[in-house]
């Protein structure tokens, strides 16, 4: 019988990416955002952080980002971009790019969601790089991946002049659903609580 001794090292917590102080995001795992501006809030979470950004979409025509609403949220500079030919080909590279840990966020656009064992894939390639990178999959509708570390929905609730989107936590394996507002002003943004769970 084979017993295993339990280690009195202490274990390190995963780094965290948090835009804001409530939304925070283990890197080295794999989270959903879907919804009508799933891209606003991947370039969001871009924003939070340094270094170079894969952004991983299909060849085929598609919504895709606007490079001019892009700069409201993040750098374009700092954007690298994919194009893949097969839909097989998209999680490949995104699979390739965080195993490697060469940039600190890979960002997929899938046409469709995917199973649980490319998901699996995904967590473990994350997981194995040396520096965690942080894996976001962007999926249409209102998403739906199996296995996902959490799984976040933005969509815009703009009230005249004011910029606002409602941004709602779905799925998380250790906390509860919960949403919020996003207002934008003179350029600065703050995450207020939505509705009674607030």
């Amino acid at each position: 019988m084979t017993v295993h001794a339990l280690s009195r090292r202490p274990r390190r917590a995963a780094p965290v990416v948090a835009p804001a102080p409530p939304v925070a995001l283990a890197a080295g795992r794999l989270h959903e955002l879907c919804g009508p501006a799933r891209h606003s809030c991947a370039l969001w979470i871009a924003g939070a952080l340094e270094g170079p950004v894969l952004w991983i979409a299909p060849a085929w025509p598609g919504e895709g980002v606007n490079p001019c609403g892009m700069v409201r949220w993040a750098d374009p500079g700092r954007l690298l971009f994919a194009a893949p030919k097969r839909p097989d080909d998209i999680l490949w590279c995104m699979e390739e790019a965080l195993r490697s840990g060469a940039v600190p966020l890979v960002v997929a656009e899938l046409p469709e969601l995917p199973g649980l064992t490319p998901v699996r894939r995904l967590h473990l390639a994350a997981g194995a790089a040396a520096q965690a990178p942080l894996g976001l999959i962007l999926t249409p509708g209102d998403g739906g991946a199996p296995g996902v570390e959490s799984r976040w929905h933005m969509a815009p609730a703009h009230e005249g002049e004011d910029r606002r989107w409602r941004l709602e936590r779905r799925r998380a394996r250790a906390l509860p659903p919960r949403s919020w507002v996003l207002h934008e002003r003179d350029g600065k943004r703050d995450l207020v609580p939505a509705g009674p769970e607030g």
